[in-house]
């Protein structure tokens, strides 16, 4: 695992916002997966080097996750996955480029000798996936699930009841020493956030 922090923008529903987003890399010397190419298609493509990239997994559709995506893709020859029902969102940012291949819940992507099994979570999006590597002891949340609680779900396309029942239902049954690499700010892990999960309901937030 590799990991890249990129500054950009986050533009929806008419407001946008400087964010800085976490973007994962999972291989090995031969070839790798991104997850969310945010911003800086030169450092992620830098990251990836000489490897064979397999694709860029998208865990959501929201800008600040995709806006590199086409160019890392087109310059290493790799496909842009993402969940169906975030095309909208995909949509909103690249309208002329459609992404190359879905996800769906269930799939499982192999790079080296680590399994990655798609988990679709909706709330913060529609289409919001995370990815649970079991040999790696991870998952990446996306914008699902954070130290401190879920992903926010105050905009259009979002729910606060689909994102808690994603993240009881699909992420704190994983076990607890399990990391989560989530799509901005500090790693957790399923223990440390499973115990606050009637806190969140209770504060709607």
């Amino acid at each position: 695992m590799e990991h890249l922090v990129t500054s950009g923008t986050f533009s929806l529903d008419g407001s946008t916002f400087e964010v800085d987003n976490n973007v994962w890399l999972v291989g090995d010397d031969r070839e790798v997966y991104v997850i969310d190419a945010a911003h800086d298609a030169e450092a992620i493509l830098a990251a990836v080097g000489d490897r064979r990239l397999l694709g860029v997994i998208s865990t959501h559709g929201h800008d600040d996750h995709i806006d590199a995506a086409p160019e890392v893709a087109e310059r290493a020859g790799a496909p842009v996955l993402l969940h169906p029902e975030d095309r909208v969102l995909w949509d909103m940012r690249h309208p002329e480029r459609a992404p190359d291949g879905p996800l769906a819940d269930g799939d499982t992507l192999t790079v080296g000798s680590t399994d990655l099994g798609v988990l679709h979570t909706p709330g913060h999006s529609p289409g919001a996936i995370c990815l649970y590597a079991p040999s790696l002891a991870t998952v990446f949340s996306g914008d699902t699930l954070f130290q401190g609680g879920p992903g926010a779900t105050g905009r259009s396309y979002s729910s606060f009841p689909l994102i808690i029942d994603s993240i009881r239902d699909r992420l704190l049954t994983l076990p607890p020493e399990t990391v989560v690499r989530t799509g901005h700010g500090d790693m957790t892990t399923i223990g440390a956030e499973a115990p606050h999960l009637e806190e969140w309901i209770a504060r709607g937030h």
